[in-house]
């Protein structure tokens, strides 16, 4: 296995596989909202069930002693956890949570894909350089997801467009910003040579993100009309919390940290616009919703495209 880690094509399938987990996501929330569940209580839940699955993991497939250690990287790194976990965890899945209230699952996924670019403008920012042609397969993998959109807009219902888009576009652009400033801590330490053993986990830093981002539910608490979850809400959201915040985010923290050069960072943000399609596929079998026009499955072909030309060039 080691030696298909550092392949393009490795990292793609990984990437898809962690997609396919997070598409539950979307899917899940959409019937928590139908149902009436509070949005956030579906945010909180989960970050709750997440460290209450992986402190448990830790315990008892590793050891209370290796549990101490992630602690004490948390409260020796307390400022630092709590910024990016914040930033790439809390205000990323508040909004979604957010947004589901008022679009579908394909929409808020679709929307999501907003990512794809929004971690090119995240690698800039940190002084990584890409090639034109890696964002030119990325603009062509976004038109297609457009043509996804496109393909199911109602110009004469403007509600989910501000209040179900606007919010995942500031998510898209705080979960890579997150992740990217771990990915920047952990480069850090190496190059200062100090001991990366318990960061280099990618269920740790899982963990360390979602604990840092408790300051924010508790804030929210109080800016909120949340009432008491119901039942189906706890076990729903766990569900979620289960798929999503252990499996797929693990997954997806796992492959990002094999993506040694910028171009193959792309590659990897860019596998989650699979997640379109997952949620997409989701609602047809379980909600009913149509299968797509021509417009629809025309912006499936070009995102495929633009994924396979993406991973020839990483």
């Amino acid at each position: 296995m080691k030696q298909y880690e550092n392949s393009s094509s490795y990292l793609l399938i990984i990437g898809l596989l962690a997609a396919l987990f997070f598409s539950a996501t979307f899917l899940i929330n959409r019937a928590i909202s139908l149902d009436g569940g509070h949005w956030y209580w579906s945010a909180t839940l989960r970050f709750f069930y997440t460290l209450l699955f992986l402190a448990l993991g830790f315990i008892f497939l590793k050891s209370f002693s290796y549990f101490k250690a992630v602690i004490k990287e948390y409260f020796e790194h307390f400022r630092f956890w709590t910024i990016s976990g914040t930033i790439g965890f809390g205000l990323f899945y508040s909004l979604i949570c957010y947004a589901a209230d008022f679009s579908p699952a394909w929409v808020v996924a679709t929307t999501w894909q907003m990512t794809i670019l929004a971690s090119l403008f995240v690698l800039a920012f940190f002084g990584q350089k890409l090639s034109k042609k890696v964002w030119l397969f990325t603009f062509i993998i976004f038109i297609g997801i457009t043509l996804v959109n496109i393909s199911h807009f109602d110009v004469n219902n403007l509600q989910p467009l501000l209040l179900g888009f606007l919010p995942v576009l500031i998510a898209a652009f705080s979960y890579p910003l997150g992740n990217q400033l771990v990915w920047e801590e952990k480069r850090k330490r190496k190059e200062e040579k100090r001991d990366i053993t318990v960061i280099n986990n990618a269920f740790v830093k899982v963990f360390l993100l979602t604990l840092g981002s408790f300051p924010l539910w508790i804030v929210l608490y109080f800016f909120t009309d949340a009432t008491v979850p119901s039942q189906g809400q706890y076990l729903s959201v766990g569900l979620i919390a289960l798929l999503s915040g252990v499996i797929a985010t693990s997954l997806f923290l796992y492959v990002r940290s094999l993506a040694d050069t910028p171009s193959k960072l792309v590659v990897v943000d860019a596998s989650q616009s699979g997640e379109v399609f997952f949620a997409l596929l989701g609602e047809m079998i379980f909600i009913g919703i149509a299968f797509p026009n021509a417009i629809g499955i025309f912006g499936v072909l070009i995102t495929i495209l633009g994924l396979i030309a993406l991973v020839k060039k990483g």
